[in-house]
């Protein structure tokens, strides 16, 4: 969600016409937060660890990929998502036949999850010039994934 907050910030300050799809985005981000925190909170588990540290990770994250306008900002978009929905789709094969509520409500936000990455896809994120952008942005997004699960 922090990528979004810095992207949104530096259109902003630019008057970039992606801002408002940007917040449209976010706004889902929000609805994913608030269901996943339903759902530890409901069983007793706590926020990982290192959800300040990915946050500040993701601000950083967001206003580099600003910087490449708004087929960086797609880029971004479309390597977090890629790598997101993997995770997500992992998610949801280990909880079935575990926990019904808990795999409901990650499936709840796949569809979400989908269509941002194909916004990031077709809004220009397919660039080839921006590969590198987004393999550095989907190596971190596995690194916070992979943080995250272990502390």
């Amino acid at each position: 969600m922090n990528i979004y907050r810095a992207q949104i910030l530096f259109g902003s300050l630019l008057r970039r016409k992606y801002v408002t799809q940007l917040k449209e985005l976010i706004e889902h981000e929000k609805m994913h937060l608030s269901i996943f925190g339903d759902v530890l909170s409901a069983r007793g588990v706590r926020r990982c660890r290192s959800y300040w540290f990915c946050g500040a990770g993701g601000f950083l994250l967001g206003l580099l990929t600003s910087f490449f306008g708004r087929r960086g900002v797609m880029a971004c978009t479309a390597a977090v998502e890629n790598v997101v929905l993997g995770h997500l789709y992992k998610q949801l094969e280990f909880l079935d036949g575990v926990d019904a509520e808990a795999r409901a409500a990650v499936a709840s936000i796949v569809a979400d999850e989908e269509e941002h990455l194909d916004v990031g896809e077709t809004e220009g994120g397919n660039n080839p010039w921006y590969k590198p952008v987004r393999f550095i942005v989907a190596i971190s997004t596995e690194f916070v994934i992979w943080l995250g699960m272990k502390l």
